[in-house]
C-alpha cells in the first residue's frame, strides 16, 4: 500500500509540474534539464572502463554538504570518475559548471524504469546520498546490486514519516543503505529505535567546507578601506522582512559601528528598495571609491560570490532568512568567531543554530528592541564579547573533521 501511495505521490507532482512549466521557471528549468540528462551522461561516459562514483544532492545546500567529500574522495582516489547530480534547480543550475565531476546532471523522476536506465547508464561502484532524499526505486535498484550505498550528515527528526506509526514503507527504505552517516547522537538513537543498526555519528560536513572556505578566503581590499578602524556588522542574504528588523538600528546605532549589507537577491528593484530604505549614507560597492569610505556608514553588495569572503571583515553577524522560508548559512560567518543574529521564526531545523543558541555564541531576534538589547549587551562588555567569539570558534573547530570520519569508514569496501 504503501508503495502504491508513492508512485501515485510522483506521478501527481510529476502532472503539477507539467501544468506549472508554462507559467512558472523553476519547473519549466526541472523538465528541460531532466530531458538532457541522458545524453550528458552517454556522452560523458562513453567508452569508460574507470569505476564511477555517483554523489546525489536535492539542492546547493546538500552540495555544500557534499562537496568536502567529493573533493577528499577525488583526491584519495582519483581512478574514480564523479557523477554529480542533483533533484532541484537551484542546485544545477547553480553549481551545473563545477569543475571536478565528469558529468553533472538532472536526476530523473524515481520510477523503475528510470532508476534501471540511470543505474545502468552510469555503472557506479559507490553511491553517496547527502543529508536526504530517499528515492525508492533509485535505492531499491541500488540495494539488489550490491552497490555499496552511504548517506552522509544525515539528521533525522522525531516528527518525520519514518519514526510515526504509518511510515513502514519508509523505514524500509532506509534499509537499502549500507551505512547512514549522521550529524547528531539523537539522529543516531532515533534509527536505532526502528531497527537501524549501521548507523555512526559523523558530524555535517559542512564544518569541514566553511574551514575550507576560511582557509581559502579572497582578500577585498574595498572592504578593508570601508571599515576604516570601525567594526563592521556584515548582514549576509538580506531579505526585505530582516531588514524591516534592523532598519532603524542601522540608522540610529552607535556610530563607530559600520554595515556591510548583502542582499538575498541582487536585481535592480531590490537593489533600489534597500537604498530608498536606508538613505545617503548608504554606497553601492559597484561604485565604491577609496576617497568616499568616511562618507558612507553602509556598503551595499550588488554582487554575487562575495559573501563567504566578506565575513573576515566583519565583527558581527546577521544572517537573513529566517522570518520567511528559512535560516541560510550561518555556519560561513561563525568559523570566523563572529557572534551571530538571527530572525527567531525558521531556524530550528538548523542544528548549529540552535546549538549555538544554547550556548549563548548565537541569538534569535523577533524584534528591533530584542535586537537592540542582544547586540548592545556585547557592545557594552569587551569581556563578554571576547568569551563570546572564543566560544564560537571552539564550537566549530570541535565539530570540524567529518570528511575524514567517513572516509577512514569507506577503507573496509572491497572495491576501494
Amino acid at each position: 500500500m504503501g508503495l502504491i501511495f508513492y508512485r501515485v505521490g510522483l506521478a501527481m507532482y510529476s502532472l503539477l509540474l507539467r501544468l506549472m512549466a508554462p507559467f512558472h521557471s523553476k519547473a519549466q528549468k526541472m523538465l528541460a534539464g531532466r530531458r538532457e540528462t541522458f545524453t550528458i551522461l552517454e556522452r560523458a561516459l562513453q567508452g569508460n572502463t574507470q569505476p564511477v562514483a555517483w554523489f546525489h544532492c536535492a539542492s546547493l545546500g546538500e552540495f555544500e554538504q557534499g562537496r568536502p567529500l567529493m573533493e577528499a574522495f577525488t583526491a584519495r582516489y582519483p581512478q574514480y570518475k564523479i557523477v554529480l547530480s542533483f533533484f532541484s534547480p537551484s542546485g544545477y543550475e547553480i553549481r551545473k559548471n563545477y569543475a571536478l565531476p565528469t558529468a553533472i546532471v538532472y536526476l530523473p523522476f524515481d520510477s523503475p524504469r528510470q532508476a534501471t536506465r540511470f543505474i545502468d547508464c552510469i555503472n557506479p561502484s559507490v553511491v553517496f546520498f547527502v543529508k536526504y532524499e530517499f528515492w525508492y526505486h533509485y535505492l531499491r535498484t541500488l540495494h539488489q546490486r550490491q552497490i555499496p550505498l552511504f548517506l552522509v550528515s544525515g539528521i533525522f527528526r522525531k516528527e518525520q514519516i519514518f519514526f510515526r506509526g504509518y511510515g513502514g514503507f519508509y523505514r524500509n527504505i532506509l534499509g537499502f543503505f549500507q551505512h547512514l552517516f549522521v550529524q547528531n547522537e539523537a539522529s543516531q538513537k532515533l534509527l536505532q529505535q526502528i531497527g537501524i543498526s549501521k548507523v555512526s555519528i559523523a558530524g555535517d560536513t559542512r564544518f569541514d567546507r566553511v574551514a575550507t572556505i576560511a582557509a581559502q578566503a579572497k582578500a577585498i581590499p574595498q572592504a578593508e578601506v570601508f571599515r576604516q578602524g570601525n567594526k563592521i556588522m556584515v548582514i549576509g542574504s538580506c531579505w526585505k522582512e530582516d531588514l524591516q528588523v534592523l532598519k532603524s538600528f542601522i540608522t540610529q546605532g552607535p556610530a563607530e559601528l559600520k554595515w556591510i549589507i548583502a542582499p538575498h537577491e541582487i536585481d535592480a528593484a531590490t537593489i533600489q528598495f534597500f537604498e530608498q530604505e536606508l538613505g545617503n549614507t548608504l554606497i553601492r560597492f559597484s561604485a565604491f571609491e577609496d576617497f568616499q569610505a568616511s562618507q558612507h556608514r553602509i556598503l551595499l553588495i550588488d554582487n554575487m560570490g562575495m559573501l563567504s569572503s566578506l565575513y573576515q571583515y566583519g565583527d558581527y553577524a546577521y544572517i537573513g532568512g529566517a522570518f520567511g522560508k528559512g535560516l541560510h548559512n550561518i555556519l560561513e560567518a561563525a568559523t570566523f568567531g563572529l557572534p551571530v543574529f538571527f530572525g527567531n521564526k525558521n531556524y530550528q531545523k538548523f542544528q548549529e543554530a540552535v546549538a549555538l543558541i544554547a550556548a549563548q555564541g548565537a541569538f534569535a531576534i523577533g524584534s528591533t528592541e530584542a535586537f537592540t538589547e542582544a547586540f548592545m549587551r556585547l557592545w557594552n562588555q569587551p569581556e563578554l564579547d571576547q568569551k563570546t567569539r572564543l566560544l564560537i570558534k571552539e564550537y566549530v573547530k570541535s565539530n570540524t573533521g567529518a570528511t575524514e570520519a567517513i572516509l577512514s569508514q569507506l577503507k573496509t569496501l572491497p572495491s576501494l
